[in-house]
């Protein structure tokens, strides 16, 4: 139960981080910044492990990883509402 508390909080935190990062900050509540943090996470383990999202610990470079993918996810939500990447 310990984990999943602190995957949804670590995960509102990138997806808050993301949202600041492509200026959807105002657009997006907890909730959003959440889901944008854990679909994010799950975007830049399938980009950058090759398709083995558990291949990276609890780390610098994971949380690199998952916030990069936010940012891909926000950019992909940009670019299909708006027709382009802010």
């Amino acid at each position: 139960m310990v984990n999943f508390i602190v995957w949804l909080v670590v995960g509102g935190i990138i997806g808050w981080v993301a949202s600041l990062v492509m200026r959807t900050d105002a657009q997006q509540g907890l909730f959003l910044n959440i889901v944008v943090g854990v679909v994010g996470s799950f975007i830049g383990g399938l980009v950058f492990s090759g398709g083995n999202i558990n291949s990276y610990n609890f780390s610098i470079p994971s949380l690199l990883v998952a916030l990069v993918g936010a940012i891909i996810l926000l950019a992909i939500v940009n670019l299909v509402r708006r027709g382009r990447v802010r």
